[in-house]
C-alpha cells in the first residue's frame, strides 16, 4: 500500500526525518512556507513594509527564497550578478530571468565583465578565487541595495549551508566569524551597510530540493567550477551523515550555537569603520578591500533609473 500524508488521503510526497512524518505535496508546501514566516518572525528579519533585494544566483536556494518571499506577500525584488565564467555563468542567468518571470519579480543584472573588464577566474593574483569572489559579490549586493533605497538583502542560505559554515570555523577556531554569523546582520554605518537575512536560515537543503519540484522551479544544478574540492562540501557530508543517524543534529547544532555566539562576541575586536576614499562605502581602511582589489579611482553608480 501506498504511504499517504499524515493529514490527509493523499499519497505522500515526501518523508521528513525532523520531525517525522510523510507528507503530501500541497501538505509540504504549507508545512515549508509556515516554517519559513516563523524563521523570520523569530529572527525579526524583516517588516511587512520593507523593500527587499534578493540575490539569485540562479540555483535552488535564491530560487525558493524569492519564490515563497514573493507567495508570503513581501515586496521583493531581484538582483542576478554574472560572474563571467564561461557558460556557467550564462546559464545561471538564464535560469535567474526564468524564475523572475515565474514569480513576476523585477530582476536586476549586474555583468562583472562589463563592469570591471574580467570575470571571476581572470585576474591574475595570488588570492585565492573564491575569496575574491566572495568579496565581490558582497560588495555589489550590498551597494546595489544601498544606492536603490532597499531596507533589506535576502540571500539564500539553507539549514546545511550554515550548520556547515560553523561546524568548519569551529574546527579552525575561526572566532571572529562565529561572532559574526546569524540569520540577521543590522543595518550599520547609517544604513551603508544594509541589513542583510537569510529566510531559509531553519530549512534543509533537501527541503528546498523538494519545494522547488513541488512548485516547479527550474534552477541550474551545476556546481560552480571554482567551488570543486571546497571543504565546505566535505563538512556538509559529515553533517549528512550524522543527520541520517541522529535526525535533527543540524537544527540542533545550529540553535545551540546562536545560544552560545555570545561567548564568541566576547572576543571579537572592534573594527571603526570609516568611507572608503574611493567609494564612500565602509571600510577598516583608507580604501576599502573592494576598491583596492579591483584597483578602482572613482565609485560605481548602481542606481536604476525609474
Amino acid at each position: 500500500m501506498p504511504v499517504k500524508c499524515k493529514f490527509c488521503e493523499r499519497p505522500a510526497f515526501i518523508k521528513l526525518h525532523y520531525p517525522k512524518m510523510y507528507l503530501c505535496e500541497e501538505h509540504f508546501k504549507e508545512y515549508f512556507e509556515r516554517k519559513v514566516r516563523r524563521t523570520i518572525e523569530r529572527y525579526k528579519m524583516l517588516k511587512p513594509e520593507e523593500k527587499v533585494l534578493v540575490v539569485v544566483s540562479g540555483g535552488k536556494d535564491s530560487a525558493v527564497t524569492a519564490y515563497v518571499l514573493k507567495k508570503l506577500g513581501y515586496n521583493i525584488e531581484c538582483l542576478h550578478i554574472n560572474l563571467g565564467i564561461g557558460e556557467y555563468s550564462e546559464k545561471g542567468e538564464r535560469y535567474a530571468k526564468m524564475q523572475c518571470e515565474k514569480i513576476g519579480a523585477p530582476l536586476h543584472i549586474v555583468r562583472l565583465k562589463e563592469l570591471l573588464g574580467y570575470g571571476i577566474g581572470e585576474v591574475r593574483t595570488r588570492r585565492p578565487t573564491c575569496s575574491y569572489c566572495g568579496l565581490t559579490k558582497r560588495y555589489i549586493f550590498n551597494k546595489f541595495a544601498y544606492d536603490n533605497g532597499f531596507d533589506a538583502v535576502a540571500t539564500g542560505h539553507n539549514l546545511d549551508d550554515e550548520a556547515s559554515f560553523i561546524f568548519n570555523n569551529l574546527m579552525n577556531w575561526n572566532t571572529q566569524y562565529l561572532a559574526k554569523q546569524g540569520p540577521v546582520t543590522p543595518a550599520q554605518f547609517n544604513g551603508k551597510l544594509v541589513k542583510k537575512v537569510k529566510p531559509l536560515y531553519e530549512v534543509t537543503e533537501r527541503e528546498v530540493v523538494a519545494y522547488a519540484l513541488a512548485n516547479g522551479i527550474e534552477y541550474e544544478i551545476d556546481e560552480c567550477p571554482y567551488a570543486r574540492g571546497a571543504t565546505t562540501l566535505e563538512w556538509k557530508a559529515i553533517l549528512n551523515e550524522m543527520e541520517e543517524k541522529r535526525p535533527g543534529t543540524k537544527i540542533n547544532f545550529v540553535k545551540g550555537y546562536l545560544r552560545k555566539k555570545h561567548l564568541f562576541e566576547a572576543e571579537l575586536e572592534e573594527t571603526e569603520l570609516r568611507e572608503c576614499k574611493v567609494c564612500g562605502m565602509p571600510s577598516s581602511g583608507e580604501v576599502c578591500s573592494f576598491c583596492r582589489f579591483w584597483k578602482l579611482e572613482k565609485p560605481i553608480d548602481f542606481r536604476v533609473e525609474k
